[in-house]
């Protein structure tokens, strides 16, 4: 077991030190602004979306390494995506995360399932769920962005 701990870590450390997607998308259609006063996480978030599939997808921010990777490892989850998929894959983090006895499709989370130890530590479980609030943000128009709290 120690083993797949250190590897789902390394995929962390991974995803935070180069973070997949970390850009400003020029001909984003959809946007939406996070923020973790608990942490000082803050992200922008950018989709390009067409006939409802998710083209492309951007965002940059500061924020801790979980944070930084829950956004990483979402935008490669969510690209080239269908809306109705998103939106399946953020209820299947949301649920990981927030619902210890929760059943999950994990063939759906893929490499979001690393992410799964976060929800032992509560105070942390803001950090990874901001990219994906930011998300449901942009997808339904919000402008005034969104917060943890």
């Amino acid at each position: 077991m120690s083993d797949l701990n250190e590897l789902y870590q390394e995929i962390l450390l991974d995803h935070n030190s180069k973070p997949r997607n970390f850009r400003k998308l020029d001909q984003a259609n959809h946007t939406a602004d996070g923020y973790n006063p608990l942490c000082g996480d803050r992200i922008s978030l950018y989709l390009q979306i067409e006939d409802g599939v998710i083209t492309d997808v951007g965002f940059q921010g500061v924020g801790c390494a979980i944070s930084r990777a829950s956004a990483s490892m979402m935008t490669q989850s969510i690209k080239g995506q269908k809306l109705e998929t998103a939106e399946q894959v953020f209820d299947q983090f949301h649920k990981m995360l927030t619902e210890p006895d929760a059943e999950l499709d994990y063939d759906q989370l893929g490499d979001l399932e690393t992410l799964a130890g976060v929800a032992e530590f509560p105070t942390r479980i803001k950090c990874a769920v901001l990219a994906w609030h930011t998300l449901r943000a942009a997808l339904e128009g919000k402008s005034d962005g969104v917060t943890t709290e």
